[in-house]
């Protein structure tokens, strides 16, 4: 197997005030292609920092992170977007939706910034909503639509550029426990089409539907447990 993510000794500080808070104290991690992982770990424990390095959304103070063999622990703002929009999807807690624009529209939204013309994008955007089990609800804007149709128009848009890893950060924490568990066999599906799956939870539950069970404490990897496959 391919390893889509490789960190060797990752560790970010924050400035604080005078002092330096170290939140990520040397990590290693492998993650190889078509893994379904939940990333685990108590309020503090440096669970959304390493969400967000793995995202690309911030970079280390120190060590290397290789997505798909290349190293983009040291790459500039403009060269980590294009990294984040070609090979992460995201799926937020909160959806993250436009609100003046149609799900087809929010799907597609990603392709834009790819450079794909509209009528790939509109293509695309189409095939993926009725992936997610939205075909009729393509013209509707996210007001008109339930917390769990919103947040499968996220799961959408987050698949419509084929990235390498789809990370989804609490996604089912705005949502009421029926709604839940249709929203984790989506991504139970996602993960047996063959993407790579990365949720990041405190909730057992969800992190029973994955296949490896990652749980950080004080900044480093406290357990490191295949539970399927």
């Amino acid at each position: 197997m391919s390893s889509v993510i490789k960190i060797r000794g990752i560790r970010r500080d924050f400035p604080l005030g005078q002092e330096i808070v170290k939140v990520l104290k040397g990590i290693d991690l492998d993650i190889e292609k078509g893994e379904y992982v939940a990333l685990m770990g108590p309020s503090g424990s440096g669970k959304s920092t390493l969400m967000n390095l793995l995202g690309c959304l911030d970079t280390p103070t120190e060590g290397i992170y290789e997505l798909n063999g290349v190293d983009v622990s040291s790459m500039t703002d403009d060269e980590l977007a294009e990294i984040r929009n070609k090979e992460i999807g995201f799926v937020f807690q909160t959806f993250n939706l436009l609100p003046r624009t149609t799900a087809l529209d929010n799907v597609a939204l990603p392709m834009i910034y790819a450079g794909a013309s509209k009528a790939d994008r509109e293509k695309r955007a189409a095939e993926v909503l009725t992936d997610v089990g939205l075909a009729d609800r393509m013209d509707h804007k996210p007001n008109q639509l339930s917390g769990g149709q919103r947040q499968r128009v996220a799961v959408g848009r987050a698949l419509v550029n084929n990235p390498s890893i789809i990370l989804a950060d609490e996604p089912t924490g705005n949502l009421d426990s029926k709604t839940s568990v249709e929203i984790m066999q989506l991504f139970d599906d996602i993960h047996a089409s063959g993407n790579t799956v990365i949720i990041v939870t405190h909730e057992e539950e969800i992190a029973e539907h994955a296949h490896r069970v990652i749980r950080l404490r004080d900044g480093v990897v406290e357990s490191d447990v295949k539970t399927k496959g």
